[in-house]
C-alpha cells in the first residue's frame, strides 16, 4: 500500500493527460447529476412534500430530514468500501454506470407519490434510495479527476464541471417551470388535480441524469484493469481499508481536512437541502415562486463556481474554502434574520456565489491530497465524511424546528457547523505547489 508523505504532492499517473472532449465529458456529468438535488433534494420534489403529501410542512420537514439521516448512515458506511475494491480493480466507470442507472430509476419512482398522506412512507423511501445510489456514483465520479489534468489546473476542472452542474440544475428547473409546474397546459397533458405537472419532475430529473451522463462513459478514459479478480479485489479492498484506517496518522492532513468538511459539508447540505422548504414555509412561496428562487440561486452559484475555478488554482484550495464559509456563514445569519422577501432573495443570490466555490475547491483539495493508486478509497473516505455526521444537521434542524415550532430555529443550526468546520479547517497544511513545467 502507498502511502503519502506529508507536506508533499502524491505521485500521478504518467503519460499524456486526455484532450478536450474527454474533459467537457466528464464536466457533463456534474450537468447530468444536478438535476436531482436542484429538482428533487431541494426546489421542487422538496416543496412538493412538505406542503402536498405531508400532513403539514413542519411535519414535512422532519420526514424528510430523517429520510435523507438515515440514507446517510448507509452512505458513510459503505462508499469506503467500494472506494477500496475499486482501487484494486483499477477501473471506475463500470461502478459509475450502475449506479448511476440505479440512482435514475429510484428517482423515476417518486413519481408516484401522490398528494395524499398515504403515500408519505412511498416518497421517504425512495428518496433515500435515490439519495444512496447518487451519492455512490459520485465516490467514483470524483476518483477519475485526479488522472485527467495536472495537479496545478485541478482547481479550474473542478471548477468548471461545479459551474456546469449548476448551469444543468437551472436549465432542468426552467424546463419543469415552464413545461410543466407554472402552465395553464402541462406538457402530456399531465393532470393537474393530482399534482401530475409537479410529480413530473421526478421523471424529467432521472431522464436527464441517464442523457446527459452518457459522453463521460463515451468519452472520459477510465484508468485500465488491473487484472485483479472481483472476489480478490474485494478482499485486497478491505484490506487495503483496513490498513489505511489502522496507519491513520500516515495520512494526519487528511484526516484534518475530513474531519473540518465532515463538518461544515453538513451545513452546507443541509442549508441546500432545506432552502425550498424554508422558502415555502417561512416566505410563503407557492411552488412556482420556490422554483424561480431555484434558479437564481443556481445561476449565482454557478458563476460562483467557474470564477473561483481560477482563484482556487491560484491561492490554493484551502484559502477559497475558507473565504467561502465566512462569507456563506454570515450571509446564512442574515437570512435567518431577515422579515422582508425582497431581501431574502437578495441575500439568498449572494449565498449562491460562494456554495460553488466551498464544494468545488473541496474536490480538488481531496484530489491533491490523495495518494497515487488510492483516490477511489480516499474519495470513499471524503464521501464517508460528507455522510459520517450528515444525520445531525437534518436531525438538528428537525429538532429545532419541531420545539421550537419555527423553521427559522431549525435553519439557524446550520451556523454551527459552518463555524466549526472553517476553525478546524485553519490548521491544515495543503501539499507543495506543482512546478509549472510539469
Amino acid at each position: 500500500m502507498s502511502a503519502a508523505v506529508e507536506g508533499q504532492r502524491p505521485g500521478r499517473a504518467p503519460g499524456p493527460r486526455p484532450g478536450r472532449s474527454a474533459l467537457v465529458a466528464w464536466c457533463l456529468y456534474d450537468w447530468a447529476n444536478s438535476a436531482f438535488p436542484a429538482v428533487i433534494l431541494t426546489f421542487v420534489f422538496a416543496a412538493y412534500f412538505t406542503q402536498a403529501v405531508a400532513r403539514t410542512p413542519v411535519e414535512g420537514t422532519a420526514q424528510w430530514g430523517l429520510s435523507l439521516t438515515l440514507s446517510a448512515f448507509a452512505i458513510a458506511l459503505i462508499s469506503p468500501v467500494l472506494g477500496a475494491i475499486a482501487d484494486q480493480g483499477g477501473r471506475r466507470k463500470p461502478w459509475l454506470l450502475f449506479f448511476t442507472v440505479l440512482a435514475a430509476f429510484f428517482i423515476s419512482m417518486l413519481w408516484y407519490a401522490k398528494p395524499e398522506p398515504a403515500d408519505v412512507l412511498w416518497a421517504l423511501v425512495f428518496l433515500a434510495l435515490a439519495n444512496l445510489a447518487f451519492e455512490f456514483s459520485i465516490v467514483f465520479y470524483n476518483a477519475m479527476l485526479p488522472d485527467l489534468v495536472a495537479e496545478r489546473r485541478l482547481g479550474r476542472l473542478s471548477g468548471w464541471g461545479w459551474g456546469l452542474g449548476y448551469a444543468g440544475g437551472l436549465v432542468c428547473l426552467v424546463i419543469a417551470l415552464f413545461g410543466f409546474v407554472d402552465t395553464e397546459t402541462p406538457l402530456f397533458g399531465l393532470d393537474k388535480a393530482t399534482a401530475e405537472h409537479v410529480r413530473a419532475a421526478a421523471p424529467l430529473a432521472a431522464l436527464w441524469y441517464v442523457l446527459f451522463a452518457v459522453p463521460l462513459f463515451l468519452y472520459t478514459p477510465d484508468r485500465p484493469k488491473t487484472g485483479v479478480g472481483k472476489a480478490e479485489a474485494v478482499r485486497s479492498g478491505l484490506k487495503t481499508l483496513g490498513a489505511t484506517l489502522r496507519n491513520v496518522r500516515r495520512y494526519k492532513e487528511i484526516v484534518r481536512f475530513l474531519v473540518a468538511r465532515m463538518i461544515y459539508i453538513d451545513g452546507l447540505n443541509t442549508l441546500f437541502a432545506f432552502g425550498g422548504i424554508y422558502a415555502a414555509g417561512v416566505y410563503g412561496m407557492d411552488m412556482t415562486e420556490v422554483i424561480y428562487f431555484g434558479i437564481a440561486l443556481n445561476a449565482s452559484a454557478g458563476v460562483g463556481a467557474a470564477l473561483f475555478a481560477w482563484i482556487d488554482d491560484w491561492i490554493g484550495a484551502k484559502r477559497t474554502i475558507l473565504i467561502a464559509l465566512c462569507a456563506i456563514t454570515l450571509i446564512s445569519a442574515a437570512i435567518v434574520l431577515v422579515e422582508d422577501k425582497a431581501l431574502f432573495w437578495t441575500l439568498g443570490v449572494m449565498l449562491g456565489v460562494f456554495f460553488g466555490p466551498a464544494q468545488a475547491a473541496s474536490r480538488s483539495l481531496m484530489a491533491r491530497l490523495a495518494p497515487r493508486g488510492m483516490e477511489a478509497e480516499m474519495f470513499g473516505l471524503y464521501a464517508l465524511s460528507g455522510k459520517a455526521t450528515a444525520f445531525l444537521g437534518p436531525l438538528l434542524l428537525a429538532w429545532a424546528t419541531t420545539a421550537f415550532d419555527s423553521q427559522r430555529a431549525g435553519m439557524a443550526t446550520v451556523l454551527i457547523f459552518l463555524i466549526t468546520g472553517f476553525v478546524l479547517l485553519i490548521p491544515l497544511k495543503e501539499p507543495a505547489r506543482e512546478p509549472e513545467g510539469r
